[in-house]
């Protein structure tokens, strides 16, 4: 093609067209090939082992009531004439977890339990309804925030558990215990049981029913 010669408008249209038709081939072998997160991301593999079973209880205890509690646990530590800024560490940690309130009747004995001749009439006498441990729920507790020092974030970086909430969440299970303990759980898990126990007796026959907790 000689100097100063225009192209043709139709070979400028198929040129074009060429074009078009390069980019669509491109783009369709781009989208199947692997993409950059896919060649680069992380696969998680559970390499755990079996679980053991290491032994089995009994269970002779009637869960009568639940309490569900959230606490939000503020924990500073210090260093003595050290700065914030070089040494100290302050979590906000929200922990939820679980309490319940149980009537142990594996220990009940012959006496406790007695029924009249027409088998109308019943009395039990059962221990006072007892807290188990709290529960914290993984899923409903978090940590707020976070504040270290510059040792502290050091000794972080080198440590095979860097960030360790233990203790926030420690805190946070001996604070939902103590309000269990204030609340009126084991009242609630009593009345439970007793309405369990006469819906159960009265199923059977029995139009008297004595339930009493002691000691």
């Amino acid at each position: 093609m000689s100097a100063g010669k225009t192209v043709p408008w139709w070979a400028k249209a198929a040129g074009g067209a060429v074009l078009v038709a390069v980019a669509l081939v491109a783009a369709v072998r781009l989208s199947l090939l692997p993409s950059l997160d896919d060649v680069l991301g992380e696969k998680e593999r559970d390499r755990s082992g079996p679980a053991l079973l290491e032994s089995i209880q009994d269970i002779s205890r009637y869960e009568a009531a639940t309490g569900n509690f959230q606490v939000v646990v503020d924990l500073e530590k210090d260093t003595k004439y050290v700065p914030d800024s070089l040494r100290g560490t302050r979590t906000l940690y929200v922990g939820a977890g679980t309490v319940d309130a149980y009537v142990d009747m594996g220990g009940l004995a012959k006496e406790d339990v007695t029924v009249n001749e027409a088998r109308t009439a019943a009395s039990i006498k059962l221990p006072h309804a007892a807290l188990g441990k709290p529960a914290l729920d993984p899923d409903r507790s978090y940590t707020v925030s976070k504040q270290r020092g510059i040792f502290d974030r050091l000794g972080d970086f080198f440590s095979d558990n860097p960030n360790n909430e233990q203790a926030v969440q420690k805190l946070a299970t001996k604070h939902i215990a103590s309000a269990a303990k204030d609340s009126r759980l084991t009242t609630t898990a009593e009345q439970n049981t007793t309405r369990m126990l006469e819906g159960l007796l009265r199923s059977l026959g029995f139009t008297n029913i004595r339930v009493t907790y002691g000691a």
